[in-house]
């Protein structure tokens, strides 16, 4: 076994994308960390999220920060600015989205436990405060990601990319 070069990491992508076809949505509420922000931006093209919504507070892709984290990642990506969660809880459903929120929160569900919508957008919020109460409410389910250890929560970009991959693994 040996490390895979760059003919041969592109070959493996190539045949993972030709396995599924998704239609995964993020929106980022009030996320205000740009490295936060641009770790998931990268998570999001490597599971080749179709598009994101950032509302609210959220650190915009083209901030210094956030791109030093992104690595470039955000020109394979596509974005709405909403100024409000609401604005964007709307835009969400128009474009035909189930919401599912990622989040510690009373009701909320273990994340390999959740059924999830045929186009899922998934919904995390900032750092410290979690989902606001407009996204929490527009969201079904939500979900949480189950821990083992003392810690009590997750990096919010960390959590996204537990999500994300959980949501595909169900379509391999």
């Amino acid at each position: 076994m040996r490390n895979l070069d760059g003919t041969g990491l592109k070959r493996l992508h190539r045949d993972w994308r030709r396995r599924v076809d998704t239609d995964v949505a993020l929106l980022l509420d009030n996320v205000q960390t740009p490295y936060n922000v641009g770790a998931i931006l990268r998570t999001a093209a490597a599971y080749r999220v179709a598009h994101l919504w950032l509302a609210g507070a959220t650190a915009p892709p083209n901030h210094a920060k956030t791109q030093k984290t992104a690595l470039g990642t955000s020109r394979y990506l596509e974005w709405t600015t909403c100024e409000t969660a609401e604005e964007a809880v709307r835009s969400i459903h128009d474009a035909g989205y189930g919401l599912v929120g990622v989040e510690l929160a009373d009701g909320a569900v273990p994340l390999h436990g959740a059924t999830f919508p045929e186009r899922t957008c998934l919904a995390l919020g900032h750092e410290d405060r979690g989902l606001s109460d407009a996204v929490l409410e527009a969201c079904d389910p939500v979900v949480f990601v189950p821990q083992l250890g003392r810690v009590g929560s997750l990096n919010v970009a960390t959590a996204c990319g537990i999500a994300l991959y959980e949501v595909h693994r169900r379509l391999w």
